[in-house]
């Protein structure tokens, strides 16, 4: 199979899923846009619950991704088809913990500025 072939099947198996593609794209770049204007740095601020809540977003990809795909995780048989899956795991993980860090952030910022205000 060409590369072209391999690219063309991919596109339509994308397909339906492209508008939630482009959506969680979409609010990921506004989360990170919003967040940096108000401060907020990757690698200055720690938050262990964006963290944890990050990670089982991605454990729960293990559960949903088979029902999104019509598939059975029984199916996944392969060393190819768990390489697949552990992948679509991290991602998903590292897509939740860009949104839901600078989303922590956001929420404990504004707490902490509503709290010192109050002098």
């Amino acid at each position: 199979m060409t590369i072209q072939g391999a690219l063309t099947i991919l596109m339509y198996a994308l397909a339906p899923f492209l508008w939630m593609i482009v959506g969680a794209g979409g609010v990921l770049v506004v989360v990170q846009l919003v967040a940096r204007w108000r401060g907020y740095q990757t690698l200055q601020y720690r938050c262990l619950g964006a963290n944890l809540a990050a990670l089982a977003v991605g454990l729960s990809g293990l559960w949903w991704i088979p029902v999104f795909t019509h598939s059975q995780l029984g199916y996944v048989a392969t060393a190819f088809d768990w390489v697949a899956m552990i992948g679509a795991i991290i991602g998903l993980t590292i897509a939740a913990w860009l949104v839901l860090h600078p989303l922590s952030y956001q929420v404990r910022a504004r707490r902490y500025v509503s709290l010192s205000d109050t002098r």
